[in-house]
C-alpha cells in the first residue's frame, strides 16, 4: 500500500479531499489513518495541541524553554555580518538554484 500511496498520492488525496479516509498499510498493517482536515473551530485544534503538550511535559518528553537561557546563548553567538555588497542568504540561494538548472 505505501508505495502505491507514493505512486498515486494525487489520485488519493483527492478522494480524501472529498471526504474519503485512507487507511496506510506496511505489509497488511494499519499504520496510519489520513482523513480529511476540519476546518472546524481552530481554538478547538490549539486546545487540544496544548493539551497535547502538557501531557508530553508530563510524561518528560519535552520541557518548558528557559527564556534566560536564550538570552544568554543569543548573547554569546551574535548574528554573523555579511559583507557590505554581499547578496543576501535568499539571494544568494536563488542564484544557486538557477545555476544549476543551466
Amino acid at each position: 500500500m505505501i508505495a502505491d500511496l507514493k505512486n498515486n498520492l494525487s489520485r488519493h488525496l483527492t478522494r480524501v479531499r472529498r471526504g474519503g479516509t485512507l487507511v496506510v498499510l506496511d505489509r497488511n498493517t494499519p499504520i496510519a489513518r489520513i482523513v480529511p482536515y476540519d476546518h472546524g473551530d481552530t481554538a478547538r485544534g490549539a486546545a487540544a495541541a496544548g493539551d497535547r503538550i502538557a501531557e508530553l511535559a508530563r510524561d518528560g518528553v519535552v520541557s518548558p524553554g528557559d527564556p534566560q537561557g536564550l538570552t544568554r546563548w543569543l548573547d554569546d553567538h551574535p548574528p554573523i555580518k555579511r559583507p557590505k555588497g554581499a547578496p543576501s542568504a535568499v539571494q544568494a540561494l536563488l542564484d544557486m538554484r538557477r545555476e544549476s538548472t543551466r
